[in-house]
């Protein structure tokens, strides 16, 4: 005959899993915290368990009903209060993000415009330095086309791309 598994018959006609072997109180505290949990798994929970249990379920019902009483006391001035409250609350913390993202965008800003600046200034030649800073700007664009540069400014970087030899533009490292 096969083995089968006990069956806990409390008139319910549920199956209800139990261990097979019964182990005594001095066998079990023996036994590694894992396997005595696998045991007690399905074993009965103890009374002082059960009574636990029901204290906790009733201090979840009287705590309901204190917060059901409490809340529909609430006059509606102060429900409208709160409302405002949380709204202002809420406005606060908005600007506060806006205001992070902001930080964050010029942090990214600077620090790309820098890493340019510095690739400009390691360019071999003035020239290769002149077209790397025209094609790649510091700063983006706004709309802005109007020239930056000063007439001296604009005078020395012409002369500068007008040297075919490489006369001006020659670093010496």
């Amino acid at each position: 005959m096969p083995d089968l598994p006990p069956i806990d018959d409390d008139g319910d006609g549920k199956f209800r899993a139990k261990n097979k072997k019964k182990i005594d109180a001095a066998d079990l505290k023996k036994l590694a915290p894992q396997q005595r949990s696998r045991y007690l798994a399905y074993e009965d929970p103890p009374k002082k368990a059960s009574e636990g249990m029901a204290y906790s379920k009733k201090m979840l019902t009287d705590r309901k009903k204190q917060y059901q009483r409490d809340h529909a006391s609430t006059p509606e001035e102060d429900i409208s209060e709160r409302d405002k409250h949380a709204k202002l609350i809420g406005q606060l913390k908005a600007a506060e993000a806006r205001n992070r993202l902001r930080i964050m965008r010029l942090r990214y800003q600077a620090n790309r415009a820098q890493e340019i600046s510095h690739l400009i200034s390691c360019q071999p030649t003035a020239l290769k330095a002149v077209r790397l800073q025209a094609l790649v700007p510091a700063y983006p664009d706004r709309g802005d086309r109007r020239d930056r540069l000063m007439p001296l400014d604009r005078e020395r970087i012409e002369c500068l791309l007008e040297d075919e030899k490489g006369l001006l533009t020659n670093r010496i490292h």
